[in-house]
């Protein structure tokens, strides 16, 4: 619990330095959203630098898994806010990504695959024994980072997504649920600022809480559970961005609810 309400706290406090010192030109960190409203990426830095920060100062984790899940929370946020500045609407996918590096050229999009991936990887060296647990443990972190900013596309969606996966790693003892609490702590920060439509996760703040939230993922499971998370996040990486708009997904009962619950009502979304 401490974790959280310390990623929690930092986050907070880390969203107001931010709102009133932008870093670079504060026109770059805004974003016109699906409603056609002009949003903050703030929350999104702050969401990463509060879950790093808590992370960081949690005791009871091993230096190297807390290495490991910074790390890979930092790059992966890195890596997303890179995408935010420099990401082009016309080359979206992995697809994408990878025609343009045989053309020798790298796109942001092959930023985030290549420096996740490398940062997914070396986490599960510092976290698993095992080259096979190293290898899926790298999947896991970098397909949840990628999994969770494909659900950035509504406000609250992938805060709303991180906290629900999350939370039931708080029932866990030991080094999961202090990883867990992290990321929960951080989307739980800036959830009602994203629902409201004055901030949104972006590329940075997504792919960073879904890594830190990976993190915890891999260490409370075994090769069986790590195989298990890899098949569906792969699953989901295939899908695409079909689960982003496919609207059957998230108009069904009860979904519809959790999805839509705290934002502003729009006649065209």
């Amino acid at each position: 619990m401490s974790v959280g309400l310390a990623a929690a706290g930092a986050t907070r406090v880390a969203y107001g330095l931010l709102r009133r010192r932008p870093p670079v030109e504060a026109r770059l960190w805004r974003r016109t959203n699906y409603a056609g409203r002009g949003v903050e990426l703030y929350g999104g830095l702050a969401a990463a630098a509060g879950a790093a920060t808590a992370v960081a100062a949690a005791k009871g984790v091993a230096v190297r898994t807390r290495v490991a899940a910074v790390g890979a929370a930092l790059v992966a946020g890195a890596c997303g806010a890179y995408d935010d500045q420099h990401g082009s609407a016309t080359e979206r996918g992995f697809g994408a990504h990878l025609t343009a590096l045989r053309e020798h050229r790298l796109t942001s999009g092959a930023v985030k695959l290549l420096g996740i991936g490398a940062a997914g990887l070396t986490a599960g060296i510092l976290l698993k024994a095992h080259p096979a647990d190293q290898v899926l443990t790298g999947v896991v972190i970098a397909g949840t980072a990628h999994a969770v900013n494909l659900l950035d596309v509504r406000p609250g969606r992938a805060a709303k997504a991180v906290i629900a996966v999350g939370a039931p790693g708080l029932l866990r003892r030991g080094p999961a649920a202090l990883l867990a609490a992290a990321p929960v702590g951080a989307a739980a920060a800036v959830l009602r600022d994203d629902v409201t439509e004055r901030t949104m996760l972006g590329d940075a703040g997504a792919h960073a809480l879904g890594a830190a939230l990976g993190a915890a993922l891999a260490v409370a499971s075994g090769r069986t559970g790590l195989f298990l998370h890899a098949a569906v996040l792969v699953a989901m990486t295939a899908a695409g961005d079909r689960i982003s708009t496919e609207e059957r997904l998230w108009t069904a009962p009860g979904v519809r609810h959790v999805d839509s619950w705290g934002r502003v009502a729009h006649p065209y979304g």
